[in-house]
C-alpha cells in the first residue's frame, strides 16, 4: 500500500496531493514518544493495552509518513519517460507500476524493509508503556528488565541477549545487502 501511495504522489498531479505530502512531513517530524500519552490513551480505549495489536497498529501507522516520503523521493528518480514509453505501448497504469516501476525500486524497497523491521525490533519507549505483563514483553523490554529489578544482576544473560537481538538483523542486513549496492551505484555510472 505504501508503493502505491507513493507512485501516485510521484507520477501524478491530484486535488490534495501537496497537503497530503505536507502532511507526511509534518507526521515525520513528530518521534513516537511525543505522542506516547495520547497512544496510550488511545490502546485503553479501544482495549488494547498490553496486547501486541496495540504496538503493531502503532508501528505500521507510524511508519506510512516516513516509508510513503522515502518511496516517492525514489520514484521521483526514475524517468517518466519510462511510463510514456510503456503506456504508448499500451499498458495500464497497474501493469507499469508492477512491470517497470517495482523491478527498479529494489533498493528502496529494501531499505523500507529493513527500516520497517529493525524500528519496532528495537524500540523500547512505546513497548515498555503499552506491554504491561512479562509475558507480553518486547526482547528490549524484557532485557531492561533482566537488569533494571532490583538486585539485577543478570548482566551475561542481558549481554547474551543484546548479541542475539543482533543476529535476526544482521542475516536481513546481509540478504538485502546487494539491493543497497545497487540502489547505490545505480545512479553512479555515466552514459
Amino acid at each position: 500500500a505504501i508503493s502505491f501511495t507513493a507512485y501516485a504522489f510521484s507520477r501524478y498531479r491530484f486535488v490534495g496531493r501537496k497537503n497530503g505530502l505536507l502532511t507526511f512531513l509534518i507526521l515525520q517530524m513528530i518521534p513516537n514518544f511525543a505522542a506516547l500519552i495520547a497512544l496510550y490513551v488511545l490502546a485503553q480505549l479501544t482495549g488494547l493495552i498490553d496486547t501486541h495489536l496495540a504496538l503493531i497498529l502503532i508501528y505500521v501507522g507510524g511508519a506510512i509518513p516516513m516509508n510513503t516520503w522515502l518511496m516517492k523521493g525514489y520514484f521521483d528518480t526514475i524517468p517518466k519517460e519510462l511510463d510514456e514509453s510503456a503506456r504508448m505501448d499500451g499498458a495500464g497504469h497497474f501493469r507499469i507500476f508492477w512491470q517497470i516501476i517495482m523491478p527498479l525500486a529494489k533498493p528502496i524497497v529494501a531499505v523500507v524493509a529493513l527500516f520497517t523491521f529493525i524500528g519496532p525490533f528495537t524500540d523500547f519507549i512505546l513497548a515498555s508503556v503499552i506491554l504491561r505483563t512479562p509475558e507480553n514483553y518486547t526482547l528490549a523490554v524484557g532485557l531492561y528488565e533482566m537488569v533494571a529489578k532490583k538486585f539485577g544482576n543478570e548482566f551475561t544473560t542481558f549481554a547474551a541477549g543484546s548479541v542475539l537481538i543482533a543476529i535476526p538483523i544482521s542475516i536481513l542486513f546481509l540478504s538485502l545487502q546487494k539491493y543497497f549496492i545497487s540502489g547505490l551505484t545505480a545512479g553512479g555510472t555515466k552514459g
